[in-house]
């Protein structure tokens, strides 16, 4: 089962954690490495950050570290894997860009993706979302 745990972990209301605070908590807390173990992307419009694993570690220990920390229940902060979905959103687009090429990039393999099965764009805000057949295909 936690082989098929997600290797990334959102990390909520962390208004109260500075990013240099939060890389190394998450340090701290994981033994392990910023950018060497780990990536944090923050995303500030909601209040969350995203720590993704790159050394295969067991996620939902470490959320269960997290959630019993001192500095993380002093923050209010709280930790929880990351859910599969099936749709990504793509931000920043030409706007020339057409859904069949965004189908076709998304569904090469050499990019990470798999078989779409729906391109909505969105020209007014030069974004897109793309929906997999099924969740392996959005990494």
């Amino acid at each position: 089962d936690s082989a098929e745990a997600s290797p990334s972990v959102v990390f909520e209301n962390i208004e109260r954690c500075s990013p240099n605070c939060l890389q190394m908590l998450l340090e701290n807390i994981s033994g392990l490495t910023v950018a060497a173990d780990f990536t944090v992307e923050l995303i500030p419009e909601i209040n969350v950050a995203v720590a993704t694993f790159i050394k295969n570690i067991d996620t939902k220990e470490f959320v269960e570290k997290c959630s019993q920390h001192k500095r993380v229940r002093e923050f209010k902060m709280t930790a929880r894997l990351l859910e599969s979905t099936q749709s990504i959103r793509a931000e920043n687009l030409p706007e020339s860009i057409s859904t069949d090429y965004l189908t076709v990039y998304f569904e090469s393999t050499r990019n990470g993706g798999g078989p779409v099965s729906d391109v909505q764009l969105f020209p007014e805000e030069n974004s897109a979302i793309i929906t997999f057949l099924d969740h392996k295909g959005n990494s």
